[in-house]
């Protein structure tokens, strides 16, 4: 989503833009037809066959595309790494002497390198990887990225600028019943998000709760953390929602607490979502917006286990003077601190600036 945004807001600039992407969609393939650029809400996107079905992307098509046409660009913009489309455009830009952003998407958190695939990721980071980076300029989201990236690269420039989010275009609910408090996970459901870490906390509350848990993953991991909530007999306070759309804004508004305890999270587009509409958050200090929301006092920061999650819970039900403050106030701030065409001007300085200095 914040690609897509950040495309569709520099085309409104009459910046002209193109992009290249594979026909991945998941395991399957997308039902567009290849190699033949088509525009969409108002981008001239070129889809191109991959020849492989996992997370590689091989795309030779797309290689050639790009070899021919790279020089002219003024600036080749990568999203994401640690797979092959990102890997081997960065080179065949970098070889016609295009000056190369890299936005990792949280791809090179200390996290990844500890999580699948370790010894594959170490190595092609030693061996190329890391070269290829060095000679390029990164984009983070957040203070935290930015300190990682430091910390294992030094390219020619890193600049920091947040995801483009969707906002809400509604206004905050007023939540009148107050007996039960609602909790929302919302998020794609895989290991690092820090889900099993809540559903181990849930047991330790001693007041009434329901947690709503929106998003999909894989189902036998989805199944495990089903299995495991029903080892904690705690099955009956959670309503799992699956996979929302533009209706998670609505159902965002009819909770009190969004909680996300993840291990890695390199911007966490869902928090800027939950609080422009007021609802408050509780996080982990893994989330790349946790300065900015202890900055703007707008949620709580907890230590990384359940039973810290828990005690946060607890404390934050008990002061709804606070969550009431937070369910007035973080709307404005958001649409002010996140609004699309500040935040496209921020792009375009950064283009600028790898031209021209």
């Amino acid at each position: 989503m914040s690609v897509s945004m950040l495309a569709e807001q520099l085309q409104q600039k009459n910046i002209e833009i193109e992009v290249y992407a594979t026909t991945a969609n998941g395991k399957t393939e997308l039902p567009v037809k290849p190699n033949e650029p088509v525009t969409v809400e108002g981008v001239c996107v070129t889809y191109f066959k991959r020849i492989t079905k996992d997370h590689s992307h091989f795309s030779p098509a797309l290689f050639r595309k790009l070899w021919k046409n790279a020089r002219n660009f003024d600036v080749i913009h990568i999203h994401a790494w640690w797979n092959l489309v990102s890997l081997f455009s960065c080179a065949i830009a970098l070889m016609c002497g295009i000056p190369v952003v890299v936005s990792p998407r949280g791809t090179l958190s200390a996290y990844s390198f500890t999580n699948k695939n370790i010894s594959v990721k170490r190595i092609i980071h030693q061996l190329f990887g890391k070269r290829l980076l060095n000679r390029c300029f990164i984009h983070v989201t957040s203070d935290d990225e930015e300190k990682h990236i430091s910390a294992i690269l030094t390219p020619k420039g890193i600049f920091k600028i947040a995801n483009f989010v969707k906002l809400s275009g509604c206004d905050p609910d007023s939540l009148t019943n107050r007996e039960v408090f609602r909790l929302i996970f919302l998020s794609r459901i895989e290991e690092k998000k820090g889900l099993d870490l809540l559903l181990n906390a849930l047991p330790l509350l001693s007041f009434p709760y329901q947690l709503t848990i929106a998003g999909d993953g894989e189902a036998n991991y989805v199944e495990q953390l089903k299995d495991l909530a029903r080892s904690k007999n705690i099955e009956h306070n959670i309503d799992w929602a699956g996979f929302q759309g533009d209706d998670k804004f609505r159902l965002l508004g009819q909770h009190n607490l969004l909680v996300l305890p993840s291990f890695d999270e390199n911007f966490g587009n869902v928090i800027i979502e939950s609080l422009s509409v007021g609802t408050a958050v509780l996080i982990s200090p893994f989330v790349g917006l946790a300065d900015y929301v202890e900055e703007n006092k707008f949620g709580w920061i907890s230590d990384i286990d359940a039973d810290s999650f828990s005690t946060a819970i607890g404390q934050i039900r008990n002061n709804p003077t606070e969550l009431d403050r937070i369910k007035a106030s973080a709307p404005a701030k958001i649409r002010e601190d996140f609004e699309a065409n500040n935040l496209c001007e921020r792009y375009i300085k950064m283009y600028d600036t790898i031209l021209n200095g």
